[in-house]
């Protein structure tokens, strides 16, 4: 029995400190990742999904086409496209959860992460890290999945995979939002700041009308 757990042990360990090899793919001119040698590649008209099984997880890297991307005008817009984005995942799956959703970075372009949880067809708890990309040319979507139970061991070759995502120098700020400006464009001021003016001289109407009637 405790030659089983050593055996069981070294093994545990021996795969937490084993990833497999990655090699860098182009995905076109400005986008480039590092996935398995023995990838596949699905090229339709408007998707281009890369795919490749490791000894721990499942990679997943999709630039997507069909939206005809187009210039955001401020941060908060391409803010609603990266939720948008996440919520569309989390319901494609059972019982999904996404944890940990924060903003990051892929050179200078601002990106988002996250970890999906959901159940697979087995009840079985799965993982999906994803870190998506939105630029006027295309989204990109990468993934790297893996079940519950190699949580502990994952943690070389996830880092390895998403830290390799690579963006070309000639992409910038601009080639997702135009404006740095993080607060309301000058008609949206223009109209608020007249419909409260409005609202001001209507009560300021109403309370002497009362006050009127009162004295009367």
């Amino acid at each position: 029995m405790r030659k089983m757990m050593l055996s069981a042990a070294l093994l545990f360990f021996t795969a937490a400190g084993f990833a497999q090899q990655l090699e860098p793919v182009k995905i076109d001119s400005l986008v480039t990742v590092s996935l398995p040698a023995s990838y596949n590649k699905v090229d339709t008209l408007d998707q281009q999904v890369y795919s490749a099984n490791s000894d721990l997880g499942y990679m997943v890297v999709v630039k997507a086409t069909e939206d005809n991307n187009k210039p955001l005008e401020k941060e908060n817009d391409l803010n609603k496209v990266m939720d948008n984005y996440v919520d569309n995942f989390k319901h494609q799956y059972k019982d999904a959860s996404a944890q940990n959703v924060r903003d990051t970075t892929v050179g200078p372009l601002k990106a988002k992460a996250f970890t999906l949880e959901y159940r697979a067809d087995d009840s079985s708890v799965q993982f999906k890290n994803f870190v998506l990309l939105y630029t006027t040319g295309a989204s990109y979507f990468f993934q790297y999945a893996y079940p519950s139970m190699r949580s502990d061991v994952v943690g070389n070759e996830l880092k390895t995979f998403l830290s390799s995502i690579k963006v070309s120098p000639q992409l910038s700020r601009t080639d997702q939002y135009l404006s740095n400006d993080k607060g309301m464009s000058p008609v949206v001021k223009t109209g608020l700041i007249a419909g409260g003016s409005l609202l001001v001289v209507a009560l300021v109407v109403v309370w002497m009308n009362k006050r009127k009637q009162a004295i009367a």
